[in-house]
């Protein structure tokens, strides 16, 4: 989970690391009243979880109610690499003197979080030079080591030790939170030789999210989203025209992979899990019945703990209850198998020996219908 900057912020706010003052709002209305309550000048910042924004137009300066009137729509419209405005931030503007880049992630390949600082701040962190690199284990940052990151930078006195305390809680954040990168760039030094975070990035692993009650607040979970998971199935909503179905996250993601990789379009990924009754599974065929986009349905199914017929009758009857009216293409194996095919028989539900013909026979099918 992508944390959007004025939520990182939040987050930066509890843990103490300094931040400018904003208000954020979705609505120009709520926006004049936080441009009211700020004061001119400040910055316009729009909210997406994507780089690139200074440059796309998406941040502006504003410095009095007329430029106000002319930029908040404006950048409420904008659309940077494919992702629209979700909310407007309100920031006061800071006097920057130097702009510096801070960052934990968790490095995959040597299995343990690395702090990235450099002295050029306020770019992307593939254009970032000069860049200090300090693995340190499973993301705890000492003093000791905080104050060796903010040497190396060139960092003295008052500026030292502010970045010395940023970077250690911004390392508890990291651990507390289960985060797989928290970045702020630029990490300012501002006239009078303080610190504070300009910009903020965070990135939570899904993976965590069930011992992160607190975070929930922050997720972009849609209506259907929100209905599949009281309903005890996952659906994760995408802009394809192929709905994919199947028994375990593991194995709906690769046969996602697949279809991508056939140059299908994935419409969704529902994976009905372990325990999937056939009303849970009549549910899920509903919730994507309400999806214009899906033109079609693929199934991979493998039959062990939830038996292949459970999956058949719960199909079966939201064909006769006109739920779906969509061609289905399923590779079932496992528990009654050969029963789930003979029960398919006559219906718009193609059954298939392997996965990777079932997809082909999509992806055709999808582009034949356009």
């Amino acid at each position: 989970m992508r944390l959007l900057e004025y939520q990182a912020k939040s987050l930066f706010e509890d843990y103490g690391i300094p931040i400018p003052k904003g208000l954020t709002s979705t609505d120009i209305e709520q926006g004049r009243k936080d441009a009211s309550a700020l004061g001119f000048p400040f910055v316009i910042k729009a909210q997406m979880a994507v780089g690139g924004r200074g440059k796309a137009g998406a941040i502006q300066k504003c410095q009095n109610a007329d430029e106000f009137e002319l930029k908040y729509p404006d950048i409420m419209q904008k659309v940077v690499k494919g992702e629209k405005t979700k909310a407007i931030l309100l920031e006061k503007m800071a006097d920057i003197k130097k702009e510096l880049y801070l960052s934990l992630f968790l490095n995959r390949g040597k299995r343990c979080y690395t702090i990235i600082a450099s002295v050029d701040g306020g770019v992307e962190i593939e254009s970032v030079k000069n860049q200090i690199i300090h693995e340190v284990g499973l993301g705890n940052v000492d003093a000791k080591t905080a104050e060796e990151v903010g040497k190396q930078m060139g960092l003295k006195d008052k500026t030292l030790t502010q970045f010395i305390d940023i970077l250690q809680k911004l390392a508890k954040i990291t651990v507390e939170k289960e985060a797989e990168l928290a970045e702020i760039n630029p990490l300012a030094i501002l006239g009078d030789d303080s610190v504070v975070a300009l910009d903020g990035k965070v990135i939570i692993d899904d993976n965590a999210m069930f011992r992160h009650d607190e975070l929930r607040k922050f997720q972009e979970v849609s209506e259907l989203e929100e209905r599949a998971e009281k309903s005890g199935f996952s659906l994760v909503e995408l802009d394809g025209n192929i709905a994919v179905v199947g028994n375990g996250a593991g194995l709906v993601m690769s046969t996602l992979d697949m279809l991508s990789d056939n140059g299908g379009k994935p419409a969704c990924f529902l994976d009905v899990g372990g325990g999937a009754t056939t009303e849970t599974v009549y549910e899920a065929l509903t919730l994507i019945s309400k999806m214009k986009k899906v033109k079609g349905i693929l199934v991979n199914l493998y039959g062990g703990i939830v038996k292949t017929t459970t999956v058949a009758t719960a199909f079966i009857k939201a064909y006769e209850d006109k739920v779906i009216d969509l061609p289905v293409f399923a590779r079932m194996s496992g528990a009654e198998a050969d029963k789930s095919k003979e029960m398919f028989k006559g219906s718009r539900t193609k059954m298939f020996d392997t996965i990777e013909e079932a997809i082909n026979a999509a992806v055709i099918e999808m582009n034949k219908n356009g």
